[in-house]
């Protein structure tokens, strides 16, 4: 039963992440930090893991240049010797290179497999190559390293920053976990640093300084950089040799997959130099990678920055490939983020407005032969009180292939106008809260300032006492104006100048003081301070706060029920 169980769950991955960019499994494996050693436990992927698996943008990719791996190793099969040398490249006089560029049959090899077979994908790289030119030339250069280990990244990823190998490596330089913590990597539930370009760059081009002071040779290098230090190292002792070609013809030495690197890197850079006079033309380069950075806090959506930056969500993602979940780190104080080129102004002016929204979004379920209801409460974590509300049904009796609405908490982003404090969403009533460890009926009504039998009601509980921390509770909280609350603020926001400001759009209004009308005997303002509700905040809280009593605080506001919001803004008289 346990393989069976295990079985499913496992097509369950396959299935998502097919659905998902192609991604390997094992990159999923690794968001929900799943170790395939551990075969004691079963593989339960919920839909509550699946829902919060990160946008398609930030989703690891299989590494293109593997796709190829078995035709390159049997073609390279047939070129027979190694160790034979024709000569150097004939290039054109403008044309130079500063790694060392030979010419024998492996190369050839790669020069047609790239050529032909292999085309499209090499004309892809090529593309790719101007994204990141200028950033790693400029890192090569400053350590002083030849520039024309830029293709390295080429044939290690494509140039693709989100490409994840069957062997886990990650990135455009390709790293393990291991070396890539060891080059000051941060790997970790929050940040793949090997996904970020720059600082995998800057760890790609130490860790090639290394190696060439290791072995004073830049094709052993690049065969460390692949096969690893330690395994040149050892044969080129038990060999006596000093030469990568003479190394590569002991053929039970080092693996194919291994020797490889070093024809398939000098072919790539005698294209790259020359596209056109090996039929690489209409060449769709990208533009260069540039960004400014904006400092900051944990937790923060790149969602939110795009908002701020005025750039598209698509755009913020492929500028911030490492944040795993779409959001910076929660160990970090502060976090230097990427956002579009020259929008740096524009993004810190808008910051103090920005304000998070809980909205309701639905997904929908279709039903399987013989699925019960509590399984289906079971498998979204709702109740079943919820679920038969919101699809209008009376008895839990479901049919073959029925649709059901499942509702969601989701969180967006909008820009307060000038001088308001709080928003809150308006165009559906129903809000879903999930229990945190510690928390009771009594508080989450205060909180939303609903009698604690209400959630009881709506929520078909047996007692106020009977609920746990992860469950769900539905809560439909309407007021005068068929708004509900709770918007909670992601930043501080300056005071309220304007209290009567109007809504920012259809689904969104502007928390005031108070929207009725003034009373008809109006007293001085130097008469009364000024008070901003927080969230559980009540009126009796408040009253005794400031020694008066909640019918006063209401006349003073002209406020018909004691129902208040966070943000709302109160006027309390002197005592």
């Amino acid at each position: 039963m346990m393989h069976n169980l295990r079985f499913r769950s496992l097509l369950t991955i396959l299935l998502l992440f097919t659905l998902s960019s192609c991604a390997p499994k094992e990159a999923l494996l690794d968001l929900v930090d799943f170790s395939e050693d551990n075969t004691s436990e079963d593989i339960q992927l919920l839909d509550s893991e699946i829902s919060s698996l990160p946008p398609q943008e930030l989703l690891p990719q299989p590494v293109e240049t593997e796709k190829c791996i078995a035709e390159e190793l049997d073609a390279l099969e047939k070129t027979g010797s190694w160790t034979e040398k024709e000569g150097k490249v004939v290039a054109a006089e403008e044309v130079e290179y500063d790694f060392p560029v030979v010419m024998n049959k492996q190369v050839e090899m790669y020069l047609d497999l790239f050529q032909h077979k292999q085309k499209a994908y090499f004309k892809r790289w090529l593309a790719r190559s101007t994204k990141y030119r200028d950033l790693v030339h400029n890192e090569l250069e400053k350590a002083g390293l030849p520039k024309d280990l830029l293709y390295l990244a080429m044939i290690e990823s494509g140039f693709n920053q989100r490409a994840y190998s069957r062997a886990r490596a990650t990135g455009l330089w390709q790293f393990m976990k291991g070396t890539g913590r060891d080059y000051n990597l941060t790997v970790d539930r929050y940040v793949d640093e090997r996904r970020d370009a720059l600082k995998s760059t800057r760890a790609a081009v130490e860790y090639l300084g290394d190696l060439y002071e290791q072995f004073n040779d830049w094709h052993l290098a690049v065969a460390a950089y692949n096969g690893g230090p330690g395994k040149i190292r050892k044969g080129l002792k038990r060999y006596k040799t000093k030469d990568f070609w003479e190394l590569a013809e002991k053929k039970r030495y080092l693996r194919l997959e291994t020797k490889m690197y070093v024809p398939k890197l000098i072919a790539a850079i005698i294209i790259a130099k020359e596209p056109e006079k090996y039929g690489f033309t209409d060449i769709p380069y990208e533009k260069p990678l540039q960004y400014d950075t904006l400092e900051v806090g944990p937790g923060f959506s790149l969602d939110a920055l795009a908002l701020i930056s005025g750039g598209s969500k698509k755009e913020l993602r492929h500028l911030n490939q490492e944040l795993r979940s779409g959001k910076t780190p929660l160990n970090k104080r502060r976090y230097l983020a990427n956002i579009p080129k020259g929008s740096m102004d524009k993004a810190k002016a808008n910051l103090p407005r920005l304000h998070s929204v809980v909205k309701t979004g639905y997904k929908t379920h279709i039903t399987r032969k013989s699925e019960s209801l509590a399984a289906i409460c079971r498998k979204y974590n709702i109740n079943k009180t919820t679920l038969l509300k919101v699809n209008n049904l009376r008895s839990g009796s479901l049919g073959h292939g029925q649709r059901l609405r499942i509702p969601y908490s989701m969180v967006d982003y909008q820009l307060l106008p000038e001088n308001t404090t709080a928003l809150a969403h308006s165009g559906d009533s129903l809000i879903l809260h999930t229990i945190k460890s510690g928390e009771t009926i009594s508080k989450i009504a205060k909180k939303y300032g609903v009698p604690k039998n209400m959630i009881v009601a709506w929520n078909g509980l047996k007692s106020v006492h009977k609920i746990r921390a992860g469950q769900q509770l539905a809560l439909y909280i309407i007021n005068e104006n068929n708004s509900v609350a709770l918007a909670q603020g992601m930043h501080k926001t300056a005071n309220v100048q304007n209290t009567t400001s109007k809504p920012t759009s259809s689904n969104m209004i502007v928390l005031n003081g108070s929207n009725k009308t003034r009373p008809k005997k109006q007293t001085e303002e130097h008469d009364y301070n000024w008070y901003h509700v927080k969230v559980g905040d009540t009126l009796w809280t408040i009253s005794q706060r400031f020694n008066t009593s909640p019918r006063k605080i209401k006349i003073w506001n002209n406020l018909k029920s004691n129902t208040i919001h966070p943000g709302n803004r109160l006027k309390l008289k002197d005592a």
